[in-house]
C-alpha cells in the first residue's frame, strides 16, 4: 500500500460564504479562496488552523455531486482526504480491503488539477485520495 498522508477534512456546507465567515471567526485562515469545480459543480474553499486544513464544499447547482448529501447530512464534515504518490495502487489496495470506488480519478481544479478519487466504506465512511507525485 502506498503511503497515505492526511491532506484535509471536507466539510459539506449549504452557504459557503457564511460558512467561511464562521470558520474565520473560529480563528481559521484562508489558504485558498473560493474556487469553482466545474467537474463536480461545487464551490470549494480551503482554510487552515493549528496545522489542520479543512475544505468547505458547497453545491453550486441542484445536480452537483454533493447536493443530495447536503439534503441528508446538512452542514457537517463528510470526508477525509489522503495524499498518495500512487493513486491507482492506493485505490486498488483499498477496494481489496472493502472500500468501494464511487468515481474514477479526475482532475480537481481547487487542487492544481491533481487527480482525486472518492471511495466509501461501511465502516469508515467516505474518503478522498489525492494524487501527489512528491510523496514517496
Amino acid at each position: 500500500m502506498p503511503t497515505l498522508s492526511v491532506h484535509h477534512i471536507g466539510y459539506l456546507v449549504k452557504k459557503i460564504e457564511k460558512a467561511r465567515q464562521t470558520f474565520l471567526a473560529l480563528g481559521y485562515h484562508i489558504e485558498k479562496d473560493i474556487v469553482y469545480d466545474d467537474i463536480r459543480k461545487v464551490n470549494i474553499c480551503f482554510l487552515t488552523k493549528d496545522g489542520y486544513r479543512i475544505e468547505l464544499v458547497s453545491p453550486a447547482t441542484e445536480d452537483s455531486v454533493v447536493a443530495g448529501l447536503l439534503k441528508k447530512y446538512k452542514n457537517s464534515p463528510y470526508h477525509i482526504c489522503y495524499e498518495t504518490a500512487d493513486i491507482e495502487t492506493a485505490a486498488n489496495d483499498l477496494t481489496t480491503n472493502g472500500f468501494i470506488a464511487i468515481d474514477t480519478p479526475t482532475p480537481a481544479p481547487a487542487l492544481g488539477n491533481r487527480r482525486v478519487v472518492f471511495l466509501t466504506s461501511a465502516f469508515a465512511g467516505m474518503i478522498e485520495l489525492l494524487e501527489n507525485n512528491t510523496l514517496s
